[in-house]
């Protein structure tokens, strides 16, 4: 059989197919927080092309631990010395951004970031909570790595695909001031979530992905990127919760996940070309993920879905319309300097020739 040197459907296969799994496994054992593992599944998948060996799995494990040591170590500090820990966590925002920036690995940046955050928070609190964090996190990543090689072996990479492009290195200045940027975007969210971490959780999520998608978001195009994709994520979690109600089980959340993935991996892709980016698509994915989770775990809670649906809608529009602020504000006064390539978050995920 001749083998298809173009890689996109596979990897569309794999992301789509790779939600899923990540969504049934997750919530048929329910895990602690259980919207993470498929966050961390969307995130892996559109930025590996290969699986993780036994050596990179274990590193990437113990980069894991090095998160939330980071933020139990914080924790302390923002609980008794709370300004002097706010400012701390916001010099260590910073700073994990701008390694992703000037070429350093993504997925460190984001574990680091996601620790700092969350895990802080929640030990302002109660240790028990941090815990709890930290055992969800540490779950979701094991699932999303098992996942990632699966459907690896499921949906190999041509032999004959191309190299993908290497993310560019951002000159110090400009990554200096992106990192700044995203760093002010994720901040509002963890002094919310200093109030009620466990509630505001998906505040958080969804900050750090606005975060990584500012440092690839043109100013002139932050409102309908931004804006667009958080809409189209909570339109999707609707209808995605409709379809859901027709008939409820683990297995049609499976089936419908796979499909909604799949429509979003071949936009991801340029299967399906469109006017927007591949961050877009990712962004819009991942908002569709949270919300639909959270308003899972909210019905079997016993809570009111709608009205939390409508609450947790309007903080993503309101963090959201921040981030744009922060692009607008922040944008290069220097108009002859070169910007990002709104397509360099995802490079590893689209070839060069899509």
């Amino acid at each position: 059989m001749r083998t298809d040197p173009d890689p996109r459907g596979q990897r569309a296969l794999r992301v789509g197919l790779g939600t899923a799994f990540c969504v049934a496994i997750s919530f048929g054992l329910d895990l602690p927080i259980p919207m993470i593992a498929p966050v961390l599944g969307v995130l892996l998948l559109a930025s590996m092309n290969r699986p993780l060996s036994f050596k990179s799995g274990l590193g990437l494990m113990l980069m894991a631990l090095l998160a939330t040591a980071i933020g139990l170590l914080l924790s302390p500090l923002l609980r008794y010395y709370p300004l002097s820990g706010v400012l701390l966590i916001g010099l260590c925002l910073y700073f994990a951004f701008r390694h992703g920036l000037r070429g350093g690995n993504n997925l460190l940046s984001t574990f680091l970031i996601i620790g700092l955050t969350m895990i802080s928070a929640a030990g302002t609190v109660d240790f028990a909570l941090a815990a709890l964090v930290i055992e969800a996190l540490g779950k979701g990543l094991l699932v999303a790595v098992l996942v990632l090689g699966g459907c690896h072996l499921l949906f190999p990479e041509p032999s004959a695909a191309p190299a993908p492009p290497a993310a560019p290195v951002l000159p110090e200045l400009q990554a200096s001031r992106m990192a700044l940027r995203a760093s002010l975007v994720v901040m509002p969210a963890f002094l919310l979530a200093l109030t009620d971490p466990l509630g505001y959780m998906p505040i958080i999520l969804k900050s750090v992905s606005l975060g990584r998608q500012t440092c690839v978001t043109a100013a002139h195009g932050a409102a309908r990127e931004l804006l667009g994709s958080t809409l189209l994520g909570g339109a999707l979690a609707i209808l995605f919760w409709c379809a859901l109600s027709v008939f409820v089980s683990l297995w049609m959340f499976f089936l419908w996940m796979l499909l909604f993935g799949l429509a979003a991996a071949r936009k991801l892709y340029r299967l399906s070309p469109t006017r927007h980016p591949p961050s877009f698509w990712l962004n819009t994915l991942v908002t569709l993920i949270i919300l639909l989770g959270q308003s899972v775990q909210d019905s079997a809670a016993g809570k009111d879905v709608y009205t939390a649906f409508a609450v947790r809608m309007g903080l993503f529009v309101g963090v959201t319309l921040y981030a744009c602020l922060m692009l607008r504000l922040l944008e290069s006064r220097t108009r002859g300097q070169p910007g990002p390539d709104p397509g360099h978050e995802a490079s590893t995920a689209v070839p060069s020739d899509a």
